[in-house]
């Protein structure tokens, strides 16, 4: 089994998650997107897999500060250019098993991937 999780180090929720999985014993590779980035194909794969609502970030302050009319004029084409440009509005933390992708963390979620 191979697992990447993909984020940045200072989230809450990487910390919460990566904690889990150290705990659990599981290995798994940390992608940074701040220190090694993000491709077009790696946002495509996300959306193809978990749908760039899933994506996007809704809740984090990059997303606050888009203007309105960015925030209205928001899908599917225009997302991915958006979050190549600004990783931090991917929802974190999104989790690699082998080729499935799960986003986001839960203690109870992690525990039934890793059962």
């Amino acid at each position: 089994m191979t697992v990447t999780m993909y984020g940045i180090p200072n989230c809450d929720t990487i910390k919460k998650a990566r904690k889990w999985l150290e705990e659990a014993n599981v290995e798994y590779q940390f992608h940074d997107y701040r220190k090694q980035g993000i491709t077009a194909e790696l946002i495509t794969e996300f959306f193809q897999q978990l749908g760039w609502e899933n994506v996007l970030n809704k809740r984090g302050t990059t997303y606050r500060q888009l203007t309105q009319e960015q925030k209205d004029t928001l899908n599917s084409d225009n997302a991915a250019a958006l979050l190549l440009e600004k990783p931090a509005m991917i929802k974190r933390p999104i989790l690699r098993i082998d080729t499935q992708l799960h986003v986001g963390f839960k203690a109870e979620q992690y525990s039934s991937l890793f059962a």
